[in-house]
């Protein structure tokens, strides 16, 4: 437990849920939070960020905001004012399959960052990126609505919470 909220380890998960679907990239965590788990909300696009900001405006209370950016590390799709804009609408967490940057914005935020690494290079704003969209990332297919639990060990995804 810290402070008030009870922190879920995703090996217990997997333990009890051997069905936990484990997904393999190896992500780094970059804010004050490694552990955080919510309802997967999806969006899949390339070295572009155009849609972020609107999908966080909606508030994320009880959320995961989960992005597949294909694994691109040459352009950032989140920096600190994203960040920034996710932890003022209450989401739990980010997860990029991509890279971000303005890493040292992150760190003292309390929530959850994860992202595969860090560049320099901004992103592009074409408006290619899709919401909702199922994602294939890590070997592992993640839904929108699934639910998404995350920590210094893992990312894994379940049909529906199993905490209590």
């Amino acid at each position: 437990m810290v402070g008030s909220r009870t922190i879920i380890r995703t090996a217990d998960i997997c333990d009890e849920y051997p069905n936990a679907r484990v997904c393999e990239l190896q992500f780094r965590d970059f804010s004050d939070r490694e552990d955080f788990h919510g309802k997967a909300v999806t969006f899949g696009t390339y070295e572009d960020n155009k849609g972020l900001r609107e999908i966080l405006c909606k508030g994320g209370s009880g959320k995961v905001l989960v992005v597949d950016g294909r694994g691109s590390m040459r352009r950032a799709l989140c920096g600190g004012n994203i960040a920034n804009l996710a932890f003022e609408h209450d989401w739990s967490g980010l997860i990029f399959n991509s890279a971000i940057r303005d890493s040292h914005e992150f760190v003292q935020l309390d929530f959850g960052v994860k992202a595969i690494g860090v560049t320099s290079m901004r992103p592009r704003t074409d408006g290619i990126g899709i919401e909702g969209s199922e994602l294939v990332m890590g070997g592992i297919f993640i839904r929108p609505g699934e639910y998404i639990y995350a920590d210094r060990d893992a990312v894994i995804v379940l049909p529906k919470p199993v905490h209590e």
